[in-house]
C-alpha cells in the first residue's frame, strides 16, 4: 500500500456490495453503500488526538462519511478518526 493517511485519518476498504438477495439480482442503481469496511492504513495522529484505530481493524461508518478514492483499481474511503462509530469484534 503506496498510500499513508496523515493526522487522524484512516484509509478504509469498504465491504464489498451484495449482489443478490433470496436469489435476485439488485441492479446497481438501487445498491446500498456498506457502513462497514477494513482499515487498511492509518495516520499518526495529533498532538490533540490519539490514533486509537489500527491496520486490519473492522469498523462501522455513517452513511455519508469519507472522501471515495480509487487507487490501484480498489474503491476506498479516506475519513478522520472521529468519523468512525465503532470497531467491530
Amino acid at each position: 500500500m503506496n498510500i499513508k493517511p496523515l493526522a487522524d485519518r484512516v484509509l478504509v476498504e469498504p465491504a464489498p456490495v451484495e449482489k443478490t438477495v433470496g436469489g435476485i439480482i439488485i441492479p446497481d442503481t438501487s445498491k446500498e453503500k456498506p457502513l462497514h469496511g477494513k482499515v487498511v492504513a492509518v495516520g499518526n495522529g495529533t498532538k490533540d488526538e490519539q490514533m486509537i484505530l489500527k491496520e486490519g481493524d473492522e469498523v462501522l461508518y455513517g452513511k455519508y462519511s469519507g472522501t471515495e478514492i480509487e487507487f490501484d483499481g480498489k474503491n476506498y474511503l479516506i475519513m478522520r478518526q472521529s468519523d468512525v462509530l465503532a470497531i467491530v469484534g
